[in-house]
């Protein structure tokens, strides 16, 4: 009997140490385009995400007692819808408990119902598309302002500060940057603008000659260009070497330097509408523009930052509920206030930001600098 308890106790020694530091893995999704037109942004996206998680597992979480292990798992959805829905399913049977995306607004729509159906959260850092939050599902977020709010500032700010009289627009035919020039064109009549020319693209084009002798002709002192910012800067400079002299205004995601690397000098002047306030004009945004470029040697884009808010979103409702089971933490996600890189960030009750902004940035000696911030009708 004295062997057989010393057996015991020495099993038990070996037990418990186990179970100390026994820790959980937790999958965080991202979908972006990893490859293809929109690989520079989608990569933007993920390495915000990636920091993120980077930050949590040196703090050493703990949630239900356990040491939790985050880790990222990615999929490129090459900005394709048919794409984005196969690997929307397959971060569902990768296990993850949240997903952060998306990049494209045409990818974001038919690919949320299939984590709403899994029970999943998705935070959108970027798809602005109004639609993305009216399809009548109860796990998606967005932390950013929707082309309603800002391509509707985009459109009166035109008339009603840089007092164009003749307003040209052009998309890209995605839902992104159709859905950003009809709600740009909605804004401009409410104020009483005109616009003179409708031409669109496609967001693989690189010729524009067409379109902007039509918009040229149309004696068009203000361009709208809904798009992507490789292309708006292509345009932008087809524009200057055409003579057109109408001030470009792109939509949201144009203010890079990816624009000014295909735009040239063509770049000098143009405009673009952003979503929120210029990032080193918040609290921690200067400091986290320098641990990102220290992380990855490269400059953050658009939307690192706020899929770098997304992911930390997720960690602290999983934090605050003390839970890694979506349909637990979610319901904390719906009533947070939480202050990230971006602002304070609470949502509504269709899961959009609650007091949106927008900024207008100007490229100013080939540098984009802001020129306004202003808060976005709801």
């Amino acid at each position: 009997m004295k062997a057989f308890v010393s057996f015991l106790a020495a099993s038990a020694l070996c037990v418990v140490p186990m179970a100390v530091s026994a820790q959980q893995t937790v999958h965080i999704g991202v979908s972006a385009p990893l490859t293809g037109l929109g690989a520079a942004n989608g990569k933007d996206i993920e390495n915000g995400v990636r920091l993120a998680v980077e930050e949590a597992n040196a703090q050493q979480i703990k949630i239900q007692g356990q040491p939790v292990k985050f880790e990222l798992t990615s999929v490129d959805d090459q900005g394709d819808p048919r794409i984005g829905v196969q690997v929307a399913q397959k971060l569902v049977d990768d296990g993850v408990v949240a997903v952060v995306g998306y990049y494209n607004s045409g990818v974001a729509l038919p690919s949320a119902p299939i984590f709403a159906r899994a029970g999943i959260p998705l935070i959108d850092p970027a798809a602005t598309n109004p639609a993305i939050t009216r399809q009548g599902l109860n796990n998606v977020f967005r932390i950013i302002a929707t082309d309603t709010q800002n391509s509707g500032n985009a459109g009166t700010y035109a008339v009603k500060v840089t007092k164009a009289k003749r307003i040209a627009v052009m998309d890209d035919r995605t839902a992104f940057g159709q859905g950003a020039v009809e709600e740009f064109k909605k804004a401009v009549q409410a104020a009483g603008g005109q616009v003179v020319a409708e031409e669109y693209t496609t967001d693989k084009a690189v010729e524009f000659n067409a379109q902007l002798t039509n918009i040229k002709a149309a004696n068009a002192d203000l361009l709208y260009f809904g798009g992507l910012d490789g292309q708006a800067g292509l345009i932008v400079k087809r524009m200057k070497q055409l003579g057109i002299h109408a001030q470009f205004v792109g939509s949201g995601g144009i203010a890079d330097s990816v624009f000014i690397s295909s735009a040239g000098n063509a770049a000098e002047g143009a405009m673009a509408w952003e979503y929120g306030r210029p990032v080193d004009s918040l609290p921690e945004g200067r400091a986290f523009a320098e641990k990102f470029k220290k992380r990855f040697g490269a400059e953050t884009l658009t939307y690192a930052p706020f899929a770098y808010d997304c992911a930390w979103l997720a960690i602290t409702a999983m934090k605050q509920a003390n839970s890694v089971t979506p349909a637990t933490f979610m319901q904390t996600l719906r009533t947070m206030k939480y202050d990230g890189i971006t602002g304070h960030i609470s949502f509504d009750k269709y899961g959009d930001l609650n007091n949106p902004t927008s900024t207008l940035y100007q490229v100013k000696s080939m540098k984009w600098q802001p020129v306004t911030t202003i808060g976005a009708e709801k």
